[in-house]
């Protein structure tokens, strides 16, 4: 199987957790549902299918957390008839990272949790620093040049 990395630093670590923990699919994507890495998917479409999913049961079952105990719920498992299911959130100097691990007898929800522990570590340890000096947004003259645009798209400029 291959793995794939947007980033080249989350490559290491992921490919690390995959060969440690043994799990068949992994993929790991940002709160939107944009992808960072992935191991074990054969099609593009799988990959973007299963990143909606999981951005979407993290956000939604962080919420419930939050209204029934306060507090979001974390590391979300799921144990299917062949294969496993382990959904978390990884943290990095550059922010939250959701993190999905589909595994089956080969490995353990155990082996996963320890080794998603020593992922989490290693991706935050891999993680280039945050720029320090953020460029703006937006240009000073953004409005005028909004509306100048926006007069000479419908004609009027």
């Amino acid at each position: 199987m291959s793995l794939t990395a947007v980033e080249p630093w989350v490559e290491p670590p992921l490919k690390q957790f995959v060969d440690d923990a043994r799990t068949v699919l992994a993929l790991l994507l940002h709160p939107s549902g944009q992808v960072l890495a992935q191991y074990g998917f054969a099609r593009a479409v799988d990959v973007m299918s299963a990143c909606a999913l999981a951005a979407a049961i993290h956000a939604s079952s962080a919420e419930l957390g939050r209204q029934l105990g306060g507090r979001p719920f974390r590391g979300l498992h799921h144990a299917g008839r062949e294969r496993q299911l382990f959904l978390a959130e990884a943290q990095t100097p550059r922010g939250a990272y959701i993190f999905l691990t589909v595994f089956d007898d080969e490995s353990s929800l155990g082996l996963v949790r320890l080794y998603f522990e020593t992922f989490c570590r290693d991706l935050a340890g891999a993680a280039p620093p945050l720029p320090t000096q953020l460029e703006p947004v937006l240009d000073l003259d953004f409005e005028h040049d909004l509306n100048r645009n926006l007069a000479a798209l419908f004609g009027r400029g």
